[in-house]
């Protein structure tokens, strides 16, 4: 039976570049969940035929959510459902879900690597038919209906058996339980080379890898373990847990602790990775040496051709606004085009439908191809292991030799979290107001050359998306950004850039926080972030 309840809006129901995301208590208000999934197919047309996949990181709510959204999508008309077993689908393999089955879209649960709980953060994301995130005229429309919303339908059923795979009816629709991880697994064996890493790993090669206790717990298990010959024991944090095992599952050097102190020993591992918590996300380790986003990016990018998926070349790289330029240099070098973007895979999207670049990357440890629409972790770190089966050096060596090809980009983030949204608009505005005055300005060593709020026109589909990040740009390659982060579900993120070019070969073995001090003091001196927030440094240092 089919019903239609009566409610009221809300008015924080706006996505953002990841979809909705709020605290899980907020999500717990009454017909909030069913308000916003409301919105979403209420902006969509073509639902008779048409697939929905449905899956999530596994975080708390996460199993609820989705049979809820079981029951809103019979009633509203869709006649076939996907789901991953247990709720559990990566991003990425929602993304290939999608495209592969013809799909009209589909709901991801997710708050990506921030944390889970009773009281910790849950998200809500519509991708759209290419896989892809929803365009913004999607993501504005569902906003626009949220605000007007006076019903929502749904269908009086029983709870969906999720956890064993096969398939049901409810009501008129066929509901499908799939295997989370095969059908992702099988894409990466046409894209990666299997045979050559599995040879690596057996001549004695280390490898490590940390789930985090998030959704990539499972396809580690089946492609790293099974497919691939590593050492079950060199898995780590497998299991999927709606807490994360009370941790922040974000790949980097402060939450993935254990993985670094582990990979930064003389007796290390040679190769270590982790991914967050819907598996978009990676982070790149070899022994004693880190990979920055931005560098794996490039390297990714010159390497490319040595993996089956890509032995006839790459079309183009794109890359976000503030990811270091050092693949701007790959693509200048091997005469590829090469797009700027503002923050969000969105903006990848139709440069990946028409062809127009390969391979994109976000300096936030986000690297994918054209396989998926999304950031895909897992595909990230297979590159990379089989760059490593094929040129058979260290990660060490081949990041030395391709700063000695291509130069060297010191480059760093630094995040200060959780500041009060008021005091963090009011400092990007007064430094918007400066921009027309700081060309030729001094800063201690580093004179602004130039500096613009960044706006992106899109070549495909000519929208124009302005205010998307500050760019201070200084004599000799440096630069400096600064942006607000919309990943935070509380307080305001501020996160700033640095990035110094260093064609030096005899230069490029600084520390990259020594290599970048003159630009670290230039920032706050720009911006006046001490004096402004009483900040006396940065939450976390990437």
């Amino acid at each position: 039976m089919i019903k239609t309840i009566k409610t009221t809006p809300y008015d924080d129901q706006k996505p953002g570049t990841s979809g909705l995301r709020k605290k899980v208590p907020v999500f717990q208000q009454p017909n909030y969940v069913e308000n916003f999934l409301q919105s979403i197919f209420d902006v969509q047309d073509k639902r008779d035929g048409r697939a929905l996949v449905i899956g999530g990181d596994g975080r708390y709510y996460n199993e609820t959510v989705i049979q809820t959204a079981i029951r809103m999508a019979v009633a509203n008309g869709f006649s076939k459902l996907l789901i991953g077993r247990n709720g559990i689908l990566s991003t990425p393999a929602a993304s290939h879900l999608i495209r592969k089955n013809g799909a009209l879209g589909g709901i991801v649960l997710s708050a990506s690597h921030n944390p889970g709980g009773p009281n910790e953060d849950f998200g809500i994301k519509y991708n759209g038919e290419n896989g892809g995130p929803a365009f913004e005229s999607v993501t504005e429309a569902i906003y626009r209906r949220s605000k007007e919303i006076d019903s929502y339908r749904i269908a009086e059923t029983p709870d969906v058996d999720i956890s064993s795979l096969g398939s049901c009816s409810v009501g008129p629709c066929e509901v499908r339980i799939v295997d989370p991880v095969t059908d992702y697994a099988n894409l990466m064996e046409t894209l990666v080379d299997f045979a050559a890493i599995r040879t690596l790993l057996k001549s004695g090669s280390r490898m490590v890898f940390d789930a985090m206790h998030a959704v990539t717990g499972p396809y580690a298990e089946e492609i790293f373990v099974r497919r691939l010959g590593a050492d079950p024991e060199a898995m780590m944090h497998t299991k999927p847990l709606p807490d994360f095992g009370g941790h922040h599952p974000d790949p980097n050097m402060v939450h993935a602790k254990t993985l670094f102190d582990m990979m930064m020993r003389d007796d290390g591992p040679d190769f270590g990775a982790a991914s967050d918590g819907d598996g978009d996300r990676n982070l790149i380790l070899g022994r004693n040496f880190f990979v920055t986003p931005s560098d794996s990016l490039a390297m990714i990018a010159a390497n490319a051709h040595l993996a089956p998926g890509y032995r006839k070349g790459i079309k183009g790289i794109a890359r976000s606004m503030p990811t270091s330029q050092a693949a701007d240099r790959v693509a200048e070098k091997r005469g590829i085009a090469m797009h700027e973007t503002p923050t969000g895979w969105k903006f990848f999207g139709n440069l990946l439908d028409a062809a127009k670049v390969t391979i994109c990357g976000e300096e936030s440890a986000g690297t994918g191809s054209d396989h998926v629409r999304e950031k895909d972790g897992l595909w990230a770190v297979l590159m990379w292991l089989n760059i490593l089966a094929v040129r058979r050096q260290s990660v060490a060596q081949i990041a030395v030799e391709h700063w000695a090809e291509f130069g060297r980009n010191y480059y760093s983030r630094h995040d200060y979290e959780g500041i009060d949204v008021e005091v963090a608009e009011d400092l990007m505005e007064a430094l918007r107001a400066r921009l027309p005055n700081l060309a030729g300005t001094r800063f201690g060593s580093v004179i602004v050359e130039r500096a613009d709020d960044f706006a992106y026109d899109d070549p495909i589909d000519g929208s124009r998306s302005e205010r998307q990040g500050i760019r201070i740009f200084m004599e000799g390659g440096s630069r400096i950004v600064y942006r607000l982060s919309g990943t935070g579900t509380s307080g305001a993120t501020l996160r700033v850039y640095l990035e110094r070019f260093e064609p030096d070969v005899a230069k490029h073995d600084l520390d990259p926080q020594d290599a970048l001090t003159d630009l670290i003091r230039a920032a706050d001196e720009i911006a006046g972030i001490s004096s402004r927030t009483g900040r006396k440094g940065p939450t976390v240092v990437t």
